[in-house]
């Protein structure tokens, strides 16, 4: 019988934050799907069998958590998001708008009735699998979109939900609901991906109708989350990733963590908080001063996963040590500032790139935590 030989305490001093890039086998299949020549079952086993190679690399660079890469998804969040009660996936007129005008592809969710968890939802089956591919060698990581990805612009219905206290209602027992489904499966160790969040920071709020203030939306991003978050289980570890946006290398906003930080960072009923901090854009570690001392660990998202080339080891160490300033050591971890593939596209670096990426993350955390 194989025991588990790592406890959950996450984030942990070497972490990433989920998606990884897929191979060509993947992409293969996934056209070969498309066009009729391989099965969906075909498909799905072409897929765990990718994923129990990653899992096996992850491991071998020296992590503590591994993902399955988001190897079933075509995006970080709508696959998860258009299996919940009440939402759907179509193709809109355009797609999102990124840096230098950048289209993304065309997909997006939105709300066709009442919001509730599925409780068929694929996602639940596909962690079943992928605890027993790990085998309690590490850490098995979880990664879903936040539920405030459902307040972005032109996703409620407001025939359905006209009082969006009604819709955040919904949408909390849904996450709920999600949380204790995934719990059962065996997760320990969940992550909620919050582009929301972190573009409430950005001096034009993103995808936002703007019907509601920056603060009146900061307010109810926070009472969403702890209201998801009310009486977890104390063995799940739960963490926030405050993302910029992510798409074959670019982004979409920029902006300090200042404005959420005061409400955000300092009551987010979290165990922790994956934060970019990979160039200008993120601005200064001034704004960790606001969470609590000995509370929710901040996981530096340092090391960028946008391009190939390795940072600077003497920089990195230098950017911890200021870090320190505002948070004790203790609590900080290092990452890379954002997943590998939040979409299936990939951003603009090799795979060899990538596992360098995340083996540099483990040595330097080595040296600086022990």
């Amino acid at each position: 019988m194989m025991m588990t030989l790592i406890k959950t305490n996450a984030p942990f001093r070497a972490d990433h934050v989920g998606s990884l890039l897929r191979p060509e086998r993947i992409h293969k299949a996934r056209r070969d799907f498309q066009e009729g020549v391989i099965t969906a079952e075909q498909l799905y086993d072409i897929e765990t069998e990718e994923i129990t190679r990653i899992v096996d690399k992850q491991i071998e660079v020296g992590l503590q958590a591994v993902t399955d890469g988001e190897f079933r998804r075509r995006f970080w969040h709508t696959d998860f998001l258009e299996h919940l009660n009440g939402i759907e996936g179509y193709i809109p007129e355009k797609g999102y708008i990124f840096h230098g005008n950048q289209e993304t592809e065309r997909y997006n969710v939105r709300n066709i009735g009442k919001i509730s968890f599925n409780p068929d939802h694929p996602h639940v089956r596909d962690v079943k699998l992928f605890n027993e591919i790990v085998g309690g060698r590490a850490i098995a990581k979880q990664t879903i979109p936040s539920p405030n990805q459902l307040f972005n612009e032109g996703i409620r219905d407001a025939t359905i939900y006209p009082d969006i206290e009604d819709y955040a209602n919904d949408i909390i027992q849904a996450y709920r609901d999600a949380i204790k489904a995934f719990y059962d499966a065996g997760v320990r160790y969940l992550q909620l991906d919050d582009v929301y969040i972190a573009g409430l920071a950005a001096s034009n709020i993103p995808f936002n109708d703007g019907e509601f203030s920056r603060e009146e939306l900061i307010d109810l991003a926070l009472r969403v989350v702890n209201g998801v978050l009310e009486d977890k289980p104390e063995d799940l570890y739960v963490t926030t990733h405050l993302c910029r946006g992510n798409y074959q290398s670019n982004w979409a906003f920029e902006g300090s963590y200042d404005p959420i930080a005061e409400k955000l960072l300092a009551k987010e009923k979290v165990d922790g908080f994956f934060l970019e901090y990979d160039d200008e854009r993120s601005g200064g570690f001034e704004p960790l001063r606001y969470i609590p001392k000995g509370g929710p660990k901040v996981v530096l998202g340092l090391v960028t996963s946008k391009r190939g080339e390795l940072e600077d080891r003497d920089l990195i160490l230098r950017r911890i040590e200021e870090a320190s300033k505002y948070l004790p050591l203790e609590q900080l971890c290092l990452s890379p500032q954002c997943g590998f593939a939040s979409t299936h596209h990939g951003n603009k670096l090799t795979e060899e790139e990538q596992w360098n990426k995340l083996r540099f993350i483990v040595d330097i955390s080595k040296e600086v935590w022990g």
